[in-house]
């Protein structure tokens, strides 16, 4: 038994499908058994290729036989049979919706969630979505034909950065958890594990992510901090997630009315060090994308953390708001580096970066002095001649300023011998 994408009609519709066909008789029987391709390229696109596949458990649908289905989305092979997947942006096109107005015109009703808030409309057959926000986001339907373009290249090449593993930056327990309250995207889930990954913090726990878990798009969103990803704890409840923490943090832009210590990413830093040091487990709570931690998810914690902000717009991304905190956990840390070390780049300090090269001594400036002096002095600068004095103090104190280096100098006086006399074939007659 193997599978080939067919042509079905579903209430009126042409709808691309996977069926079952025998190789002998090249039959594309439809029929319940069928399954749209826009749920196939969803299945392998949300979850690895692997999971999903799994997941959908259709027999003859292996990695051999996904890349066709997947390049006839890809390639938009529908149009040229007249068809469309529910739930696809083409779909919406085809029948000329342009706007959420115009969706809600074409149905009779929009329900919303549990059916306590419903939309009339003028037109036929009924629309559900969980939430306002998820219908003003999706009404338009999705990409499914960009979606399958990605996971064939994943197909082909694998996973990009999949080989990058990397490793812990501390030992168990030597830094705080980070944890996502109700996180929405799992593009946000891997961003923030980029963060953790960018600033020493390892482990990542996640309480009911939307999306589940685990979920590829985590990984790709991470760019190569695969082992937080890897790594990463999915809880079902906060209390779950905190029960073996002795001393968690909550970060919130909005003040609550709890009798909790307020602190600074600072203060927030040392506090953890000191308790980190005494053998305790601390944790950082973050809020949701949409509206943050509620107040009684807040109650449960030690303390609040407040990010100085512009008191107009508190927002904060997801992935900033742990980079934030996280940049101050690295900058209290004595293994903090200033950029990336390698084979090839040693640990730098702040402050001027000469390389190789070393201070100039002062007889080196004094020789950079003179050499100018003389060459002004010989092409007429120092006129009139009873300011010659003040004016090479004032070249000298300007030089002096630079700060300069052995290299430098050597430049500068390269640069005063070309202007006086040229260089190679512009050079001067004498």
């Amino acid at each position: 038994m193997a599978v080939a994408v067919a042509i079905e009609e579903r209430e009126g519709r042409r709808v691309p499908v996977l069926a079952p066909y025998q190789a002998s008789s090249r039959a594309l029987p439809a029929g319940p058994a069928s399954r749209p391709v826009a749920e196939i390229v969803a299945a392998v696109h949300e979850r690895a290729i692997d999971q999903g596949l799994a997941d959908l458990a259709i027999d003859g649908l292996d990695r051999d036989t996904l890349e066709p289905v997947l390049t006839y989305c890809a390639e938009l092979k529908c149009e040229a049979d007249d068809a469309t997947c529910p739930g696809c942006k083409r779909r919406t096109e085809a029948d000329g919706i342009g706007s959420l107005d115009a969706l809600a015109r074409r149905h009779r009703e929009i329900v919303i969630g549990d059916g306590g808030v419903r939309l009339q409309g003028p037109g036929e057959g009924v629309v559900a979505a969980p939430s306002l926000e998820a219908l003003a986001r999706d009404w338009a339907g999705e990409s499914y034909w960009f979606w399958a373009r990605r996971v064939i290249r994943k197909l082909r090449h694998g996973i990009r950065r999949a080989h990058i593993q990397g490793s812990a930056f501390a030992g168990g327990g030597e830094s705080p958890a980070v944890l996502l309250m109700e996180p929405q995207l799992a593009d946000n889930i891997g961003m923030v594990a980029r963060a953790m990954a960018n600033t020493g913090l390892d482990e990542l726990r996640v309480i009911s992510p939307r999306d589940g878990w685990p979920n590829e798009k985590a990984r790709i969103a991470a760019s190569g901090a695969n082992y937080v990803v890897d790594d990463t704890v999915s809880y079902a409840t906060l209390a779950d997630g905190i029960a073996d923490l002795q001393w968690v943090a909550a970060t919130t832009a909005r003040q609550r009315d709890l009798r909790k210590p307020v602190l600074t990413p600072e203060q927030l830093v040392a506090e953890m060090r000191k308790r980190i040091a005494a053998g305790q487990r601390c944790g950082i709570l973050f809020g949701r994308e949409r509206n943050g931690l509620e107040t009684d998810e807040v109650a449960v914690c030690d303390a609040i953390v407040m990010i100085p902000v512009n008191p107009r717009f508190a927002s904060l991304n997801l992935a900033q708001a742990v980079l934030l905190i996280g940049y101050e956990w690295m900058r209290q840390h004595d293994r903090a580096s200033l950029g990336r070390v390698t084979t090839y780049e040693a640990p730098i300090a702040p402050g001027l970066n000469v390389g190789g090269s070393r201070p100039a001594t002062k007889e080196e400036m004094l020789g950079l002095y003179e050499h100018l002096e003389l060459e002004l002095e010989r092409l007429g600068y120092f006129n009139p001649l009873q300011k010659r004095q003040t004016m090479v103090r004032n070249i000298r104190s300007m030089l002096a300023r630079m700060d300069a280096t052995e290299q430098e100098v050597r430049t500068l006086r390269g640069i005063v011998a070309a202007l006086a006399q040229g260089k190679g074939r512009g050079r001067k007659s004498p």
